[in-house]
């Protein structure tokens, strides 16, 4: 977890430094172009990988054979989808009234290819949970791409900066792990094989494919309703918010998931992983998502300068979101992980159908503050039903795991009405009110951690390695001397 958090919050600080200036160099209206083909290559990348990779992962002794089959199904998939992206390509332009999309897609698709050269390679580290390899070549790969991106973008290449940045961090990947990873796929298509990974990827796949359509319908109903600057601005807000929300449990669950999959077969040992997992990550995130609520304006202006002061509101409502969003995947990939993908392929028709029902109805009625409530909604709806599932099939009790969550909760959101009650009455300008706000907050929210010491805090601590740990440091050296 150490090295998945070194690599996680590495890239995460480049790529933030990054989007610092290239949202200075770049315009809300090429950030707007690359938003609204993101449903398309997402949804071509997920029929690439068809839930293989996860089912690699969740089988306990895969073969040769079953890595080769799936390395040509990937190559083969790539194939396909770019021939249906390229082709539909002027169609995807027209729709949005935007000519430029379709040779964008077009080259912007070529990432397909190199995508499914390195899929096999990835997993096979991640099943060995050889996550160190994973972050060195992935902060280093990051930095170089990102310092090529922003000479593209300052010498006025526009949306074709972003575009590069896809495809040269994309085949760097590929040429990296093709060296330093020694397996070659043999020259075999096992239809034995295809079918064993078959019965559990399937549903995989189609939980996959449904949960990408889902998130990703608001950049098509945006993109198809508004112009490329809004979709700008909603994508610059999305993406700030799920670099929070995201950040920490990605972290985790890539690490649990394959830990979860060893201990599928002892339903209480996984419910005590689920039950700590989820109480760091709401310990962790809550506070992060509310302090970023309450800062947002001087956070936006101060990384991202006026020009984006539009994305504000969508970030303050996307933030809600994020709070039930950092929790699901630990409940979602302990589904998985048991085997129950067609369970989870079923619940998911539901979730997604209830979600984009809210958003569109939301779009139709109330605009883009009804589209963002109804993410809002989708996300909580989800994270309801992902409990459930976890407490039939896992035995982790519905109500068990909301009580176990409810007094981080409750302080979190107590400490926010402070912190904005502190601000409001204070009248202060747009940074010394954000810094207030903050330190009001940590001030909170740190003293009830140290004073009561919740069971998600103590859960918090053990994941910290005892050389970070300074005032365990300090105690131990006092003793030493006494």
């Amino acid at each position: 977890m150490v090295w998945t958090a070194l690599q996680k919050y590495s890239t995460m600080f480049i790529r933030f430094f990054s989007g610092i200036i290239l949202a200075r160099l770049l315009t809300p209206y090429d950030y707007g172009c690359i938003g609204m083909l993101s449903i398309f290559m997402v949804l071509a990348d997920t029929f690439i990988d068809g839930g293989f990779g996860s089912a690699l992962i969740q089988k306990k002794r895969p073969t040769q054979e079953d890595y080769s089959t799936i390395f040509w199904w990937n190559l083969g998939m790539a194939a396909l989808m770019y021939a249906i992206l390229f082709i539909s390509a002027p169609v995807i332009a027209r729709f949005y009234n935007t000519p430029i999309l379709c040779v964008v897609l077009r080259v912007q698709g070529i990432v397909l290819f190199t995508h499914a050269l390195n899929l096999i390679q990835q997993n096979k580290l991640k099943k060995k949970l050889n996550f160190k390899l994973l972050s060195i070549v992935s902060i280093v790969i990051t930095v170089i791409n990102l310092v090529i991106t922003i000479i593209l973008a300052y010498k006025g290449f526009g949306v074709w900066a972003l575009v590069a940045q896809n495809l040269i961090g994309s085949a760097l990947y590929s040429l990296v792990f093709w060296f330093y990873v020694k397996w070659r796929p043999s020259w075999i298509f096992s239809w034995k094989s295809f079918k064993e990974l078959f019965d559990f990827g399937f549903y995989m796949f189609l939980t996959h494919l449904i949960n990408s359509f889902s998130g990703q319908i608001q950049g098509l109903l945006i993109g198809k309703k508004y112009n490329p600057s809004t979709m700008g601005y909603y994508s610059k807000a999305s993406g700030t918010e799920s670099l929070a929300s995201h950040s920490i449990s990605s972290i985790m669950t890539q690490v649990t998931y394959p830990l979860f999959a060893e201990v599928q077969d002892d339903k209480v040992v996984l419910s005590n992983m689920i039950k700590r997992l989820s109480m760091t990550l709401s310990y962790i995130t809550f506070p992060m998502m509310f302090i970023l609520l309450l800062c947002a304006k001087p956070l936006f202006v101060l990384l991202y300068s006026d020009r984006w002061l539009q994305s504000i509101p969508y970030f303050q409502v996307l933030c809600f979101a994020g709070l039930a969003g950092c929790l699901q995947s630990a409940n979602l990939q302990a589904i998985a992980a048991i085997g129950k993908s067609k369970t989870m392929f079923v619940w998911t028709l539901l979730k997604r159908g209830v979600g984009i029902g809210a958003i569109v109805l939301g779009m139709v009625f109330f605009g883009m503050k009804g589209l963002l409530g109804g993410m809002v909604l989708n996300a909580w709806f989800s994270y309801f039903v992902n409990i459930g599932l976890v407490s039939k099939h896992v035995g982790y009790k519905f109500w068990r795991q909301i009580l176990d969550l409810l007094p981080v909760g409750i302080v979190a959101l107590i400490a926010a009405a402070v912190s904005f009650g502190v601000g409001h009455l204070l009248h202060l300008s747009m940074y010394p009110d954000g810094l207030v706000k903050a330190g009001v907050y940590a001030v909170i929210y740190l003293g009830w951690s140290f004073i009561f010491k919740p069971e998600a805090y103590t859960y918090f601590l053990t994941i910290i390695p005892d050389r970070f740990k300074l005032f365990k440091k300090l105690k131990k050296n006092k003793k030493q001397d006494n």
